[in-house]
């Protein structure tokens, strides 16, 4: 008679059965689909996998979430629940041409103060879902897309079903917690076989591989997602815990690939940028020969050191860049010519096309950007027109081939929405300079919250889900409150009762009451989403977030100078200008206003030490734009003189400035700073300037540091991990934006660059790996004391 396993009334000898079943399937899954090596037949496969059902179905005991038979059986979700990403997943800037690959190793040379050559990790960029898979232990527990890059929606179910995931790993030296990123995509013989099966039972046929991919993705019910063709090809990591990694991106994929999962076989390591680009050409003359789409080649320092030095701008990595293939052409026949009006007044033409099917998509609108690219164009109704599409960049009309006899495509004079008179935007610098204004190409509607369209457009930003997330208030039933006068801005929402809502298309006596009380559930916000829900031009969530972290509180944001919001960290000349011009208008103030009334907004009032320690007077001479002065110019004049001694500074004393290299200032500079600093207006402003930023503790002469304790009192130029879980906050991405907001910077895994490994609750396994290395390991209360000291 057998002896007993640890479960109940299982002969050992089946348990190992079962066990050896699961070695072998995984292995056997592993040759065909990461490997394409398969050592035994299908059907050979077959037999094994049916053998390990019975065997589970007859001792329904032994099944566990990795086994290969649990890919597909959860019962249909009725909603995808929201993930939060431990670490951001970001998107990558592109290159178009040689000259902007060229230009972004430059940037890599220049910010890491080095000459010679950067090794790079060249990538084909599968046209597909990028998506996030969670393992614990070796286990896949989650897998997530990327959503917003910081919030995604849970897939796990549907990523069990695509086998070349692994849903436990092979081997041995993966970490205890493992975030892999990849993409998931449609092979094109899988995308044309779905094609075909639609076609013989007269459906609805696929529009490409990515959109195949994409719904399938977003299936509720997995058994369809099973159905699909798909498979994931790994290309990075996330989050990390416990264990070493290889200190080369291109050694981190070696190991993945080792653990489980499908690599990229055209992965490359080149030696220096040339050899990047060589790969590019070599890739795109065969990219039609692919068994799979891709629209560029991804380009990655491939040493994970420099990668932790160069860092992030808000919404990228500056290690990373998308070398884009060219854009695919098609001509066709321009019908018509909408003009839309935007959320900002903005009145934009969208080309009406004959459809025409380019870049992989079926194309019946482009844009045709402004005034000025019409004018140029010189386009008529009715011509023949070229259509130009590059990946997931908007459609866009780029040059007329023949006109047909049609009238030319004029702007209107007034708004399509409100009739009210357009008007061209002006932007006035506030320094005088020799160009001291600045026309933008748009046209606009300056009706506001008059023009039912802009106020429409404003209202769906401020309820949708990155920003306020008002959960049953959809653009019809804005649309709807709108025409009955009910809502005239965003504040009023908040004045809503049931007896509004009831009576209106789509709302009975209980949604009405679900929609109120969704209101009511919003009252009490985050600055940085409140930020965010205002629809200031180029303020994405990143920038809202950096607002908040560094200002502190709305009024520190309101009426703060242009040349003041650029020391906010990746808010440029352009961006500080909208928000500038945002809050300078009288109809957007009183909508903040409004809204503060109503809205309990969290603000921290605290002006951030990021911000504090970012001006100096060598680069606030740099913002005053004055004609001839660069930062190598600026740091001689700061060396030597203050900002008072520039307003009575004479011609000898500046041309007797050498910049750090020896070189005299320029003739140009010279004259710049006398005749900047000889206008009044000029003078006064930059007083201005300088009186903000000492009321605000961020000014240079002012003693913010005790320069013997920087050391040990700021987390400026520190590198933090984090592991475990802290209660007291929401996430781990809310720690992390603590720490950035005081000037440190928050790695995925351990190295010889990490300053502190800070450890919470059920945390404790790196700590050993942070000893070897000799990184000190503290908790959150030193954490909080280390920030005290700042």
């Amino acid at each position: 008679m057998s002896t007993l396993s640890l479960f109940d009334n299982i002969p050992s000898g089946v348990e190992q059965e079962i066990a050896d079943l699961r070695k072998q399937l995984q292995h056997h899954n592993y040759r065909y689909y990461a490997l394409d090596d398969p050592q035994i037949t299908d059907a050979e496969y077959d037999r094994m996998m049916q053998r390990l059902r019975e065997l589970e179905a007859q001792y329904p005991d032994t099944v566990t979430p990795d086994s290969p038979t649990q890919r597909v059986g959860a019962a249909p979700l009725s909603a995808f629940q929201t993930v939060i990403h431990e670490m951001p997943m970001l998107s990558l800037d592109n290159a178009f041409d040689d000259e902007e690959l060229l230009a972004f190793n430059q940037r890599i040379l220049d910010r890491l103060k080095i000459s010679g050559d950067i090794e790079y990790a060249c990538e084909l960029k599968l046209d597909g879902i990028a998506v996030s898979l969670l393992y614990r232990d070796g286990v896949l527990v989650r897998g997530a897309t990327r959503g917003d890059g910081t919030n995604g929606e849970d897939i796990t179910q549907n990523v069990r079903t695509i086998n070349s995931i692994p849903l436990r790993l092979m081997g041995n030296g993966f970490p205890t917690v493992l975030e892999v990123r990849g993409e998931i995509y449609m092979p094109k013989a899988g995308f044309n076989a779905l094609n075909e099966k639609a076609r013989a039972a007269n459906e609805k046929l696929f529009v490409n591989p990515r959109n195949a991919a994409a719904g399938a993705l977003r299936q509720l019910d997995s058994k369809i997602t099973a159905s699909r063709p798909l498979e994931m090809c790994a290309y990075s990591i996330g989050w990390v815990e416990g264990g070493q990694l290889p200190d080369t991106h291109s050694g981190v994929l070696a190991s993945l690939k080792t653990w489980g999962f499908l690599t990229n076989r055209e992965t490359e390591v080149a030696n220096n940028i040339q050899q990047a680009m060589k790969f590019y050409r070599r890739i795109g003359d065969k990219r039609d020969q692919l068994p799979y789409d891709i629209d560029g080649i991804v380009f990655k320092v491939n040493s994970r050191k420099l990668q932790e030095d160069l860092g992030f701008i808000s919404r990228a990595p500056r290690w990373a860049i998308a070398y884009k293939f060219p854009a695919q052409e098609e001509s066709t026949i321009l019908l018509d010519v909408e003009f839309q009006v935007g959320r900002t007044g903005v009145i934009t033409p969208v080309a009406k096309l004959k459809p025409i099917f380019v870049g992989g998509v079926t194309v019946s609108n482009a844009t045709l950007h402004n005034n000025d690219q019409i004018l140029k164009l010189g386009i008529c109704y009715n011509d023949t027109v070229v259509v130009k599409r590059a990946g997931d960049v908007i459609p866009k009309v780029v040059a007329v081939l023949t006109h047909n006899g049609g009238d030319k495509v004029v702007y209107p004079k007034e708004c399509p929405c409100c009739n009210n008179e357009l008007k061209k935007e002006i932007k006035i610098k506030r320094l005088k300079t020799k160009s001291n204004v600045v026309e933008n190409a748009a046209i606009y509607c300056s009706a506001g919250f008059e023009c039912r369209d802009q106020l429409t457009q404003a209202l769906a930003h401020f309820v949708s889900r990155d920003a306020m997330n008002i959960d049953g208030l959809g653009e019809k039933i804005l649309v709807q409150l709108v025409d009955v006068g009910l809502v005239k801005s965003p504040a009023d929402i908040y004045e809503l009762k049931k007896e509004h809502l009831i009576g209106l298309d789509g709302f009975a006596e209980k949604s009405a009451q679900n929609c109120i009380d969704a209101i009511n559930s919003t009252k009490k916000v985050s600055l940085s989403k409140f930020i965010y829900s205002l629809g200031i031009p180029e303020v994405g969530q990143e920038t809202a977030k950096r607002l908040s972290d560094e200002l502190g509180c709305i009024e520190n944001i309101i009426g703060l100078k242009p040349e003041l919001l650029t020391y906010v960290t990746d808010v440029g000349s352009e961006v500080s200008m909208q928000i500038y011009e945002f809050f300078s208008n009288s109809d957007n103030r009183k909508m903040v206003d409004d809204l503060l009334k109503v809205l309990d907004v969290q603000q921290s009032n605290v002006i951030g030490s990021k911000f504090k320690l970012a001006p100096t007077l060598a680069n606030f001479i740099v913002k005053l734009s004055i004609p001839g002065v660069a930062a190598e110019t600026a740091k001689a004049i700061a060396k030597k003189f203050s900002l008072n001694d520039l307003f009575f500074i004479s011609s000898f004393e500046l041309s007797s400035l050498k910049t750090a290299k020896g070189v005299k200032i320029s003739t140009r500079a010279v004259l710049g700073v006398l005749e900047f600093f000889e206008d009044l207006e000029n003078r006064e402003y930059v007083e201005s300037l300088e009186n903000d930023l000492k009321l605000m503790g961020a000014h240079w002469d002012q003693v913010r540091i005790d320069e013997e304790n920087r050391e040990i009192g700021s987390l400026e130029g520190k590198v933090f991990v984090i592991t475990g879980s802290f209660p007291e906050f929401k996430s781990r991405g809310e720690l992390k934006s603590l720490i950035e907001a005081q000037g440190g910077k928050v790695s995925g895994s351990l190295s010889g660059a990490t300053s502190y490994l800070v450890i919470g609750d059920g945390g404790g396994g790196k700590r050993n790996d942070a000893e070897k290395l000799g990184v000190p390991s503290i908790t959150l209360e030193e954490l909080k004391k280390l920030i005290d000291r700042i």
